[in-house]
């Protein structure tokens, strides 16, 4: 676990360095963003993935995916909530895809139909592998607050599925990267009085398994909605089941601080290194040139 604070200003500042110095050579190798596929219909309500690849994407290669949930408390939406990390990723070499789901202010829906877009979305990412070009042993989910529940519960979750689901499709990610996400449900966490006796189920914490993915965790010590304590839990329970989790807190942010530029300029490498280690990215030198 690594907590960020004044003491750490260098490293901070190395890391804004690198990732500067990073996005001054990164043309050589930009995003794209490519279309906009349906993957999910109800009734009139048409679900759609923005795919967003590397530029000089080869249709021969398959890469690695990562697809990104955004916050709002299954209440709102915020759909180009994680744009800047999904032209990122592309650039780096993966596809990355953003989901609409249905949330309460536009649908009228429950957070338990918020799940079901979610699972239905990794399922079509990995059904449709060969057409988008994809390796469906390599897909990320992520998201931020709510997002990042259902980024972790496509994985935990067994019992809550859309019944015109190919449930023979695995829905579970290969990895997380999990932005102050909600993942207790329970009385002492978020979302309670919507879930209620069904917590045990829709709560990750709560349904952690062995296998678990090689997960990312970002966090502010401030955050009023998850606290720090629930991370640590959540990071012990993965690691004696064998699991990775890397949590990573950053002194005195909030919620949602990883919208904040300053924020995700330090956070991005993080990414970086975590997906590098799982060799879903090739590594980056400092001058590419040299």
């Amino acid at each position: 676990m690594k907590i960020k604070c004044s003491s750490q200003l260098a490293r901070h500042l190395f890391l804004l360095l690198t990732y500067v110095s990073f996005s001054l050579t990164v043309c050589a190798q930009r995003s794209h963003f490519s279309d906009q596929v349906v993957y999910k219909q109800v009734d009139t309500v048409a679900l759609k993935l923005a795919v967003y690849k590397p530029e000089q994407s080869n249709k021969r290669e398959k890469y690695p995916a990562i697809v990104f949930f955004f916050g709002g408390g299954w209440n709102s939406r915020n759909i180009d909530q994680f744009i800047p990390f999904a032209e990122h990723l592309a650039a780096r070499g993966m596809v990355a895809l953003i989901a609409d789901y249905r949330v309460k202010s536009r649908q009228g829906t429950s957070p338990f139909e918020s799940l079901k877009d979610a699972k239905s979305a990794v399922r079509y990412i990995r059904q449709q592998a060969e057409v988008i070009g994809i390796d469906p042993d390599r897909i990320v989910a992520s998201g931020g607050s709510a997002g990042g529940h259902l980024a972790a519960a496509c994985y935990t979750n067994q019992s809550i599925n859309e019944s015109t689901d190919p449930l023979a499709v695995s829905s579970k990610p290969n990895a997380l990267v999990l932005f102050n996400p909600v993942i207790d449900n329970s009385k002492d966490g978020y979302g309670y009085d919507r879930i209620k006796e069904k917590f045990p189920e829709f709560s990750p914490i709560h349904s952690i398994r062995e296998s678990f993915p090689p997960t990312i965790f970002f966090l502010g010590t401030e955050d009023k909605l998850i606290p720090v304590s629930t991370a640590k839990t959540f990071k012990q329970r993965v690691e004696e089941t064998g699991g990775r989790c890397d949590l990573h807190l950053y002194e005195g942010a909030g919620h949602g601080f990883f919208n904040a530029k300053e924020y995700r300029e330090l956070i991005i490498p993080e990414v970086d290194r975590f997906l590098e280690s799982l060799d879903f990215i090739g590594k980056r030198t400092a001058n590419p040139e040299k």
